[in-house]
């Protein structure tokens, strides 16, 4: 009788261990840098990240990505996060296929965007997004922000 519960419970922690791999690879919690994405998101904001591709985003998520490289450029992306990447938080404003926005630096002879790219927007104005950067590519998305979890941890 001891080894039939041994085992059971040997497969439910084996099973609870398969369980948190998999939302570990769906899942990310990102701590938000930064006033970009005032008043929606603050500084120290915790948020939960789903890993989406961007045939996965709608306009107006709020998307975690990396920025474009542009080492000659002005806007140079903070220090990186622990896994050695930098992250950028913004929202989604158009994707491929759409109409460009107006603004957008470096595309204004494009009407609309074009596949692999998007159009992020900070909420707040003064933002370093793609009206300074341009089009972010698409292979540079994390994921779509769920929900915001709270401020710092602990």
């Amino acid at each position: 009788m001891n080894t039939v519960i041994w085992m059971v419970a040997a497969a439910a922690g084996l099973a609870l261990v398969a369980g948190l791999g998999r939302a570990r690879r769906r899942y990310v919690v990102v701590t938000v840098e930064g006033a970009s994405m005032e008043p929606a998101l603050a500084d120290g904001d915790r948020v939960l990240v789903r890993r989406r591709r961007i045939h996965q985003v709608r306009r107006g998520d709020i998307v975690v990505l990396e920025p474009p490289l542009d080492p000659s450029g002005p806007y140079q992306p903070g220090p990186p996060a622990p896994d050695g990447r930098r992250w950028n938080i913004k929202r989604a404003a158009a994707l491929p296929g759409d109409p460009l926005p107006a603004g957008v630096a470096g595309h204004d002879g494009l009407e609309r965007v074009p596949a692999g790219t998007m159009v992020v927007f900070g909420d707040n104005p003064d933002s370093i997004d793609s009206r300074h950067r341009g089009l972010f590519p698409a292979d540079h998305l994390l994921g779509v922000a769920l929900r915001k979890l709270g401020g710092p941890a602990a």
